[in-house]
């Protein structure tokens, strides 16, 4: 019915944008009780991608009300629809889409790539989509971070449409997900489009520079894999071995170098790769990426219960800190940065990594060292070899099919109650430390 009543009116009249006519229809839609139509009509998607020398636009237009204001045949054939009517379409948008800084200051538009796909807003179901996206470029000299996007695409000639704009990137600004800024539509009162004044002048390099640390911070606090594995890497650290079994304890300077080696191979080696990574020197997918740390956990925790590259730790720290490394540059690659503030977001999301990393060492590795010098210990690092090996076993199966199992869903729960599990850790520490008890000879 909505369908009806805009195609009606797109027939009927050239303009209808200040038409009273077309205002009455879209007053009767408003006070229409809702159960009448099946969906809302979908909004379009404006996301905006900050950048020094211009802006990038991402559109996901719906078809459904393309049509009625483009004037032509999308939503039929759709896999031709750019081949068909790309031109067309690019003309349109171009007509309809005017940045600037003001009236005498336009920005160039440019389109660059057109694809269909399918997608879905909770109000309006799945339907048929559009996406654009095109590079706003402003006056030489002129500050990308303000400026004026006169848009009227769709509502132009359907007056209920309207487009939902927000940042999905800006480096100065921390921006982990889209944040919505304005919406764009029909102003019912004096039947004018107004354009959406765009003001991010707050943010500065200082600021990006500290949203990446956080956001490095933020990266390891969720990142359960890649904690895991470096501490299942340190449990037998302060441990001697021989004979292919860990013995006794080393010793608090054995132990205290020992740990500070292996962390720092691990740093060493996943800032090798994040560098190459954030700036595609050298790309993998992020399912073999994510396969291989979860075997790198694993052969972490068999090494923990009976040392099979004991006295090459470093090495081993180094070689999965690579691997461990592509996936954090993933997080980056994806934000689209020039070079400076790409190398700046390296080193501020390196900080942050490390700040974390070295917050959790500070909280256990203490308590491991107390632990080791008693025989309770070999409890202790079994146990967290042996969840360690479950958890790892459990993502690669995730991750190989692209399904949760229970396992997975277990291992989140218990990942919930770290800071219980390490109070728990320096209860016993303490206790063991004020308990006499015969010093183990060897662990295992």
């Amino acid at each position: 019915m909505l369908s009806m009543i805009n195609s009606f009116i797109s027939n009927s009249r050239p303009a209808i944008v200040g038409r009273p006519f077309a205002f009455l229809i879209a007053f009767l839609l408003c006070i229409i009780p809702t159960p009448i139509f099946a969906h809302q009509t979908p909004s379009t998607i404006v996301l905006l991608d900050i950048k020094p020398e211009g802006v990038a636009i991402e559109l996901q237009l719906p078809l459904g009300e393309l049509e009625l204001a483009f004037g032509h045949d999308v939503s039929k054939n759709t896999k031709t629809l750019v081949e068909r009517l790309g031109p067309q379409l690019k003309e349109y948008l171009m007509a309809h889409i005017h940045p600037m800084t003001a009236k005498d200051q336009p920005w160039l538009v440019e389109v660059n790539d057109m694809t269909v796909g399918k997608s879905e807003q909770t109000a309006s179901g799945p339907y048929q989509e559009i996406t654009v996206h095109l590079f706003l470029t402003p006056p030489a000299g002129v500050n990308t971070r303000k400026f004026i996007l006169d848009y009227d695409v769709i509502m132009h000639q359907l007056v209920t449409h309207s487009a939902l704009v927000s940042i999905r990137n800006d480096w100065e600004v921390e921006t982990e997900q889209p944040v919505e800024i304005g919406v764009i539509r029909v102003d019912t009162k004096t039947t004018l489009i107004y354009p959406l004044e765009i003001n991010l002048e707050n943010g500065n390099r200082w600021t990006g520079f500290k949203s990446m640390v956080s956001l490095g911070m933020q990266h390891i606090k969720e990142g359960t894999d890649h904690l895991l594995f470096l501490l299942v890497l340190l449990l037998p650290a302060p441990l001697l071995h021989a004979k292919r079994k860990w013995t006794v304890f080393g010793g608090v300077r054995y132990s205290i170098v020992n740990l500070l080696k292996v962390v720092s191979a691990f740093t060493v080696g996943h800032s090798i790769t994040l560098l190459a990574g954030a700036f595609n020197w050298f790309h993998l997918p992020s399912q073999p990426i994510e396969i291989l740390i979860a075997v790198s956990i694993l052969i972490s925790a068999i090494h923990a219960v009976k040392p099979v590259f004991a006295g090459r730790e470093v090495y081993v720290a180094a070689g999965f800190g690579l691997v461990h490394g592509l996936a954090f540059a993933n997080t980056l690659t994806t934000m689209n940065l020039d070079a400076g503030e790409m190398a700046l977001s390296i080193l501020g999301f390196n900080i942050g990594i490390e700040l974390m990393q070295l917050f959790v060492i500070a909280l256990i590795v203490p308590w491991l060292i107390v632990l080791s010098r008693s025989a309770a210990y070999k409890r202790v690092r079994i146990a967290g070899a042996l969840f360690s090996g479950i958890a790892a076993l459990a993502w690669m199966i995730e991750r190989i099919l692209e399904q949760t199992n229970p396992v997975t869903i277990v291992v989140a729960k218990v990942v919930n109650y770290a800071p219980w599990i390490i109070l728990i850790l320096a209860l016993c520490a303490i206790f063991t430390m004020f308990w006499k008890q015969p010093k183990a000879d060897s662990q295992y």
